[in-house]
């Protein structure tokens, strides 16, 4: 298969179990889960998941077998986004072209529209007993991984606390 082909294949992949994790629009707060829904499903090229879907498959593990770690992965990079996008963040109202989470449904809900998916890869990975790649992931999401960078990029902002 070429590289074309294996990007798109494995990026429907990933975009049908992202729409199959994420709670129902109709359940409620309906307007965080619409938000949920509108942030991950808003496009993307789904990089990091199919590095996760490649890294996997170049030791012999299957595609469907690293697909919930990888979908965890992009769940955590969605809600990063979101919360980068906030007013008191770097203010973006675009994001793939289209408008940001806290323009369409307010900063409020954008902060914990955020947490929800942030917390949802979390949650996949626990529900499924991998507690080692929820901890590598939290590792890297903490106050010296992700979190460290944006407390970075806002200090070059001249916007840290």
């Amino acid at each position: 298969m070429d590289l074309s082909t294996y990007l798109k294949y494995n990026q429907t992949l990933v975009d049908d179990a992202l729409k199959d994790c994420l709670p129902s629009k109709e359940t409620r707060p309906e307007s965080l889960h619409e938000a949920m829904h509108y942030c991950v499903l808003n496009g993307g090229k789904r990089i990091r998941p199919i590095l996760c879907i490649a890294a996997a498959e170049a030791f012999d593990i299957p595609a469907q077998q690293a697909l919930l770690p990888a979908v965890a992965v992009e769940l955590y990079h969605c809600s990063t986004l979101v919360h980068d996008d906030l007013p008191c963040m770097d203010d973006d109202d675009l994001r793939r072209g289209k408008p940001t989470c806290h323009v369409i449904f307010g900063p409020a809900n954008a902060v914990l529209t955020g947490d929800a998916l942030m917390i949802l890869a979390f949650q996949l990975l626990a529900e499924n007993g991998n507690s080692a790649l929820s901890l590598e992931l939290a590792k890297s999401a903490g106050s010296l991984g992700v979190i460290a960078g944006q407390m970075e990029d806002l200090a070059a902002e001249n916007k840290a606390p």
